[in-house]
C-alpha cells in the first residue's frame, strides 16, 4: 500500500496526517516529524510506501479550525485493535464537542463500567488524532491526564471547543 503523508499548520502547531490509498485517516497528530507520525499506526497497516501529497482530510482539520467542529467526524479513518478499541474507537467520535467525559464515564459508555483503565488504553491507542477525538476525554477528577502530542495541546483543544460549542 501506499500513503501520502502532508503536514499542515494549525494554530496549535504542524498536524501531520498519513492516509492510505483509499483516503482513510491511518494516523495524525501534532508534529512535523513525518516517523512520529508513521510510527503510531499498527504494524498491519503500516505502508510499504509513503509520498508526500495532498489529503482531503487536511481540508477537514481546517474546518474544524475554522470553527466546524464537526468537519473531522466525516473523515474515515483506519484502525487495527482488538473489538474494545474497535468499539471504543468508534464512541469516541460520538462525544459531543464541548462536552468531555471522564475515563470512568467512557467506559460506562463502552458498556464496561469497571474497565476504566481499559477504556483509558483505548485514548493511548489512538492513531487519528482529532478525527476519532480522545482528547475529550479526561482524567475522573476532571484533569487532563495524558496526550500522546502533549497536554498544551488538548487543552487547546478542549478550550476552542468549549467556546464554540
Amino acid at each position: 500500500m501506499t500513503a501520502v503523508i502532508q503536514t499542515i499548520d494549525t494554530p496549535d502547531g504542524p498536524f501531520t496526517i498519513v492516509a492510505d490509498d483509499a483516503g482513510r485517516v491511518l494516523a495524525s497528530g501534532w508534529t512535523a516529524d513525518p516517523d512520529a507520525a508513521l510510527a503510531r499506526i499498527h504494524p498491519s497497516l503500516r505502508p510499504d510506501t509513503v509520498v508526500e501529497g495532498e489529503t482531503d482530510a487536511a481540508t477537514a482539520v481546517a474546518a474544524y479550525y475554522a470553527g466546524d467542529l464537526d468537519a473531522v467526524g466525516a473523515v474515515e479513518v483506519r484502525q487495527h485493535g482488538t473489538a474494545m478499541q474497535q468499539t471504543g474507537w468508534r464512541a469516541l467520535r460520538d462525544i459531543t464537542p464541548g462536552r468531555p467525559l471522564t475515563y470512568t464515564e467512557f467506559a460506562v459508555q463502552l458498556g464496561q463500567p469497571s474497565a476504566v483503565r481499559a477504556a483509558a488504553s483505548v485514548c493511548a491507542r489512538n492513531a487519528p488524532a482529532l478525527f476519532v477525538p480522545c482528547h475529550r476525554v479526561l482524567r475522573t477528577d476532571g484533569s487532563l491526564g495524558g496526550f500522546a502530542w502533549g497536554l498544551e495541546v488538548k487543552e487547546s483543544l478542549l478550550a476552542r471547543e468549549a467556546a464554540i460549542a
